[in-house]
């Protein structure tokens, strides 16, 4: 199974375009900090890939992976469809940059909270369907089902919180069960040998059937928005906690740095705000994790299970 990581920031980027703060300024100053919206690529089969999260830069991601480039007929594309983990804005925006798909159309992998909520509150299927059909399927959650019916990796969907896109709060979506998931993990399986992969990019909760998860896999890849509870406060991008904004910190009592060391899985955060410490490659929160055998994924890094 390979992975393709196409960026790690929590939304806005780094440098966010408002944003003097010590990780913009330092990233406008040394472009090796630089991280675009947090985002994954996955190969389904030879020449076939899923793209995760439909960010702002995806055209500039897809630029960046040669893997996605098209070829070798002029509008042959190797990117089959489109998984999506929420309705977040930061994780949606780009399915319009994909709009020139054509009569071919997109696929999209949602629960059924999160189709509702992009076609009723941002009526994507009126603004995109003249350029071109959204197909929807279903994420799977009873059992891994494969990404194409000759895919080598199979998906299923772990439900993590109901925290809804702000634009979407207060809705009630008719004909969606009320338990449907908003915010999911997704757990992606080789099915030739076994391996297993979790992307979690948004954790408001650690449910049971994420630790259970995380337990069996191979590499766990989650959310690293702020390093501590008290980090949107502090620096005044909130007047809520980590927690109170709908993800679980990385240090600190409960944090999340406290359930990945033990783990056999190799273990990588990704979605960094801004305001993170982790924005800094020299930061000493590097070191920290690092001596529990914890990594920050990087931008364009190559994960091979």
């Amino acid at each position: 199974m390979l992975l393709q990581v196409l960026g790690t920031a929590a939304g806005g980027g780094v440098p966010q375009w408002n944003c003097a703060c010590p990780g913009c300024s330092g990233a406008r100053a040394h472009p090796h900090w630089r991280r675009r919206h947090a985002s994954l690529a996955v190969q389904a089969s030879e020449g076939r890939w899923y793209l995760v999260n439909a960010t702002p830069d995806i055209g500039d991601q897809i630029e960046d992976c040669p893997a996605l480039h098209p070829g070798p007929g002029s509008r042959r594309t190797p990117i089959a469809g489109l998984v999506l983990t929420d309705a977040e804005l930061d994780h949606t925006l780009g399915i319009a940059r994909l709009r020139e798909a054509g009569a071919g159309g997109l696929e999209l992998l949602a629960t059924g909270a999160v189709r509702e909520a992009l076609l009723t509150r941002l009526r994507l299927e009126a603004v995109i369907g003249p350029y071109t059909p959204l197909t929807w399927r279903n994420l799977p959650r009873e059992r891994p089902e494969p990404l194409t019916a000759d895919s080598t990796v199979a998906i299923s969907a772990i439900p993590v919180s109901g925290k809804r896109p702000r634009y979407a709060a207060g809705s009630s979506s008719s004909g969606v069960d009320p338990m449907d998931p908003w915010v999911v993990a997704l757990c992606l399986t080789d099915r030739a040998t076994g391996a297993t992969a979790v992307y979690a990019p948004a954790l408001a909760a650690w449910p049971d059937a994420l630790q259970s998860a995380v337990t069996e896999a191979d590499c766990v890849i989650v959310d690293g928005t702020f390093w501590d509870d008290e980090e949107p406060r502090r620096t005044g991008v909130s007047t809520r906690t980590a927690t109170g904004m709908g993800h679980l910190p990385i240090d600190g009592p409960g944090g999340t740095a406290e359930r990945l060391a033990p783990l056999r899985a190799r273990c990588l955060y990704t979605h960094l705000n801004n305001t993170n410490p982790l924005v800094d490659p020299g930061a000493p929160q590097h070191e920290r994790l690092a001596d529990r055998g914890i990594e920050v994924a990087g931008d364009g890094m190559v994960i091979d299970l």
